[in-house]
């Protein structure tokens, strides 16, 4: 489920940002990944609630 990944996703970046820093690649690319995810959950949402 998406809700899950968003999850997991969220908890691997805090991990990253804490081991490299907020302005790090790594941390950048992984919240661009649950953007990605936010996204999708967010256009799913707006099918059904129109």
């Amino acid at each position: 489920m998406i809700h899950i990944d968003i999850e997991v996703k969220r908890s691997e970046m805090h991990m990253i940002a804490k081991k490299f820093g907020l302005g790090a690649t790594k941390t950048v690319k992984c919240s661009q990944e649950l953007d990605s995810l936010l996204n999708c959950l967010q256009q799913h949402r707006g099918k059904f609630h129109r």
